[in-house]
């Protein structure tokens, strides 16, 4: 076992080298029976389990958010499957470390002992660094496990992908976070020789909860802040209890809202939640995710870009002042800034949630590219075609040309298509697109309906 990581030696005693880590290092689960949170991947009959009770792990990619045990994993499968652990930062490493981790591995395989390579934050490996690695996963000179907080579909080649198994990740729910603060709590007291508490009422593993999304290791770095920051500003004597509060946390982590990845999983997620509640003409739903994005530091342009969008794609000509709102909000944001622009956002996000619902010219725009895609024949016919010289004229182009201007009502039966009449726009019956509904129905009554 890599000597970088005592903690996970047999023996219960704290090792010296551990002995001024941080407090999520102290804690490190040293079995799998000590991790929380993970139970679809740990409890009885699930995959990991399962290869721990046979002594051999296959090549696999963890994704989960930051602090849900990744490196902890691959620590214990490294000491269960008896392997040499080597570990390897994808932010630092090259082709060059690769080749030469392989290299070591081969040695090593020849003398009957395994290597596992956990690379941490895979998704950072381009292409060259992770074809590197196909031959000696394929051939099992390494069992690699790779970690990510990034969906490894979109970020880890699929040739790699192919060769090992995807595990996710759950970040810890409320009653694991409860239990982790009192784990805590206790190592806390042991550590300094004096009894940590939790103020009365303080209810911490909520406040904690809430605080690091589920991010165990947040939740140990929090406490440890907290109870370092109440031991300076105590003057008992060391016997007497040292009390943890809130309002301590608060004021060590100086953090009162969630934190928010705007470059990770929870960025993509949470604009999701914003749209999806918009959708659902939600306005105080999709007020409260736009409020969660704007306390994280959200680029309030990408927030609008996005509007601009759904004004389109889930309004379109139910409501088609929404994309001339969208537009107004986009450009109030980008002339006007944070923080005064957020009203300009609550402005468009409530009366875009309010406003009916079509996604009709989205659905129609997808029908006519499918029917391209698929070989429709895209010749155009002579009488819609540009005629700007003699010579086109007389070819035929543009003759026959009917000008609905010209004909009462401005319409006139045509075929604008190169072949066979289709259908891809069908307006609903809602908000104002059910005029254009009416309308079109009038028009062309043998292509539309009312």
């Amino acid at each position: 076992m890599d000597s970088l990581f005592p903690d996970l030696e047999d023996s219960q005693t704290p090792s010296p080298a551990l002995s001024n880590a941080p407090l999520a290092e102290r804690m490190r689960p040293r079995a799998f029976d000590d991790v929380l949170g993970q139970e679809h991947l740990l409890g009885e009959g699930a995959p990991l389990r399962v290869f721990a009770e046979h002594g051999v792990f296959p090549s696999m990619i963890l994704w989960g958010a930051p602090g849900t045990g990744k490196t902890t994993l691959a620590l214990i499968i490294a000491k269960r499957a008896n392997a040499d652990f080597i570990r390897l930062s994808a932010v630092e490493a090259g082709v060059k470390e690769v080749r030469e981790i392989i290299a070591g591995a081969e040695k090593r395989q020849k003398r009957g002992k395994n290597t596992l390579l956990f690379i941490d934050e895979i998704h950072r490996f381009n292409k060259n660094q992770q074809d590197a690695l196909l031959h000696a996963v394929e051939q099992g000179i390494i069992t690699l496990i790779g970690a990510t907080t990034e969906n490894p579909s979109f970020e880890v080649n699929s040739a790699l992908l192919s060769r090992s198994r995807v595990y996710t990740l759950r970040p810890l729910e409320e009653k694991h976070t409860a239990i982790l603060t009192k784990r805590a709590l206790e190592r806390l007291s042991e550590d300094a020789g004096r009894t940590v508490l939790e103020k009365e009422s303080a209810n911490l593993a909520s406040m904690l909860f809430r605080l690091t999304s589920g991010d165990a290791r947040g939740v140990l770095n929090a406490l440890e802040s907290a109870v370092n920051l109440v031991a300076t500003q105590e003057s008992a004597s060391a016997n007497e209890p040292l009390f943890v509060s809130q309002e301590s946390i608060e004021a060590a982590l100086q953090q009162k809202t969630p934190r928010y990845d705007k470059k990770g999983e929870g960025h993509y997620d949470t604009i999701s939640a914003f749209i999806k509640s918009l959708r659902g003409s939600d306005p105080d739903a999709a007020l409260f995710w736009l409020a969660v994005m704007l306390e994280a530091g959200e680029d309030a342009r990408f927030i609008a870009r996005r509007m601009l969008i759904f004004a389109s794609e889930d309004v379109g000509n139910a409501s088609p002042e929404a994309l001339s709102l969208a537009l107004a909000v986009f450009q109030a944001v980008d002339v006007i800034g944070m923080p005064e622009c957020r009203i300009n956002l609550a402005q468009g996000v409530t009366f875009l949630a309010s406003c009916p619902k079509s996604n009709a010219s989205y659905l129609a725009i997808e029908r006519a590219l499918a029917d391209v895609r698929s070989g429709a024949d895209t010749t155009v016919p002579l009488h819609l075609r540009n005629a700007p010289t003699k010579f086109m004229k007389q070819e035929g182009y543009g003759s026959a040309y009917k000008y609905p201007h010209d004909f009462d009502g401005h319409f006139v039966e045509e075929t604008y298509f190169p072949d066979r009449e289709r259908c891809y726009y069908e307006p609903t019956a809602m908000g104002k697109e059910q005029d254009v509904r009416r309308h079109l129905a009038e028009l062309r009554p043998e292509r539309y309906h009312s």
